[in-house]
């Protein structure tokens, strides 16, 4: 019986898109370029594991992996805006999202989520409509793990009480985050409701996902 669904954040309860007033308009770059200094592998880790510990030193590290030049007030903005992308994300949560999360708990089930995240990402979550569904919440700069590391899902796990064979991950499947719930022994849920994947990414995820759904509601399904 299941006792408590775990979720990632990103990509399976928001989607962080970009607007019409983005960080790498700043610069004058593309998101692509922005995406490759922004999300450099090393500096994501660093941050997502809690090591950079203020919002400017974030920017900062990334501005300094880049080939350009940027003043005090350039990257105050870049923080400015990133905030607000993730802020904004974080308060326009879809409403089948709500709703579906309102009608598992309501069969008194248990709502965990598990993100790895920094502290921009995380900065706003407690304001967000979905935070009132959530028994816990466990972003990764907190605690110094990331998925899939069996570490942090057992760390939810056991701040809510429950099982292994109790608890169900639900995630887009990024960070092999499916795998790393297989291995701390939940049940897995591969979704794409947010975001579609590519049929090799489909594939590889499908490895490790007890279940796959399109639609967010389909979770109600997958818990009974």
């Amino acid at each position: 019986m299941i006792k408590a669904v775990f979720f990632d954040l990103f990509f399976t309860l928001i989607n962080p898109k970009y607007s019409d007033v983005n960080e790498y308009d700043v610069v004058g770059m593309s998101a692509m370029e922005w995406e490759k200094y922004a999300e450099d592998n090393t500096l994501y880790c660093e941050r997502a594991l809690g090591k950079v510990k203020t919002e400017k030193e974030i920017i900062d590290k990334i501005v300094d992996i880049m080939p350009y030049e940027l003043n005090e007030s350039q990257k105050q903005e870049i923080l400015q805006r990133r905030e607000d992308r993730m802020k904004r994300a974080l308060f326009a949560a879809d409403n089948i999202i709500l709703d579906t999360l309102k009608e598992v708990r309501s069969k008194g089930v248990k709502l965990g989520l598990i993100s790895n995240a920094d502290i921009i990402d995380s900065k706003h979550w407690n304001q967000s409509p979905l935070s009132e569904f959530f028994d816990a919440a466990i972003f990764s700069c907190n605690v110094g793990r990331l998925k899939p590391r069996p570490e942090i899902y057992k760390l939810a796990m056991d701040m809510l009480e429950i099982k292994p064979e109790e608890s169900i991950f639900v995630g887009d499947g990024d960070s092999d985050e499916l795998y790393g719930a297989k291995i701390a022994g939940m049940k897995t849920v591969f979704t794409e409701y947010l975001e579609c994947k590519s049929s090799d990414k489909i594939e590889k995820i499908k490895l490790y996902a007890d279940y796959h759904i399109n639609s967010f509601d389909e979770l109600l399904r997958c818990i009974e």
